[in-house]
């Protein structure tokens, strides 16, 4: 699916675009020819509380620029709503619109006590989840709105971690987690009803496993290039994906004349790519939750043929 140049003219807002998903999606937007605002915290001269200084929010601006868009990196702490009218303004100022809104504003997994009960988790490290995971959204929202529905066809995108149909029938333990990562699907759900009437749409996408940087080498010390050797620890990481996959299904709905049909709903990177003909970087095209549903919850064994 060749989706470049597509995007030429747009203006897109990628609020937390450091690292993964978040970075994937503002590169292929650029890729598709739009002008791509990223924001995070981590900066070259300043590192936020997830304590990786090895991705900025300057490269991934220059990740933008290099594959063809224009990027602006604006460091913005999403929680302070002085830092983020600021953003917006600068955006109008600048621009005069805003297409593409991605609320993939997270950071929060360093606070999570993974194997905790609700009333066993530290609870500031768990209201700092909730904060972070669905305050960010709601402050950036707040302002961007405004902007965003001045025109016809603007595009407003949740980041989650899950679909709703999986989400709902599982608990994403511990407590905080789940709540952050069902905040998202609801917001998506509730901004549709309000952006409809301005000829704007809302939905959420959630990528599948996600082989993000901190993934990869925090978690199963791979890299991108021999990440198959992190099948040994679980071999259910096969289903896994690049972050350029979720960044794909992305543009292929911001490129959709039709994407109004979308208004409200859970989407997923492996279900769009069913629908809009696009791969993962190495040509396939994993579909992690129905994999997660119908293999990895039923089995020790994996086994991806007919997933990806």
């Amino acid at each position: 699916m060749d989706t470049t140049q597509t995007l030429t003219g747009k203006i897109a807002l990628v609020a937390g675009a450091t690292r993964g998903a978040g970075r994937a999606m503002a590169v292929e937007l650029g890729r598709a020819g739009a002008t791509v605002y990223v924001t995070g915290r981590t900066t070259r001269e300043h590192t936020s509380e997830i304590g990786r200084s090895t991705e900025t929010i300057e490269e991934t601006a220059e990740l933008v620029d290099a594959a063809g868009g224009k990027g602006i990196a604006v460091p913005t702490d999403h929680l302070e709503p002085e830092q983020v009218e600021a953003l917006v303004e600068r955006i109008d100022r600048e621009q005069g619109r805003l297409d593409i809104l991605v609320n993939d504003i997270w950071g929060g997994d360093g606070h999570v006590e993974w194997d905790k009960k609700m009333w066993e988790h530290d609870l500031d490290k768990g209201l700092r989840i909730l904060r972070l995971g669905m305050e960010t959204h709601i402050v950036t929202s707040r302002y961007a709105l405004p902007l965003l529905i001045r025109n016809r066809g603007g595009l407003v995108v949740e980041v989650t971690d899950g679909t709703e149909e999986y989400n709902r029938a599982n608990y994403r333990k511990p407590f905080y987690y789940d709540l952050a990562k069902a905040a998202p699907l609801r917001m998506a759900h509730d901004l549709a009803q309000e952006v409809e009437e301005y000829g704007c749409t809302a939905l959420c996408l959630t990528p599948g496993w996600l082989r993000s940087e901190a993934m990869l080498d925090t978690y199963f010390k791979v890299t991108e290039e021999n990440w198959l050797a992190g099948t040994e620890q679980n071999p259910h990481f096969a289903i896994s994906e690049t972050p350029t996959f979720v960044g794909r299904a992305l543009v292929a709905l911001a490129a959709d004349p039709d994407v109004a049909r979308h208004n409200g709903k859970s989407l997923s990177s492996g279900g769009l790519a069913k629908e809009y003909g696009f791969t993962d970087v190495d040509g396939s095209a994993p579909d992690a939750w129905r994999y997660i549903t119908e293999v990895d919850q039923e089995s020790k064994e994996a086994d991806v043929t007919g997933y990806r």
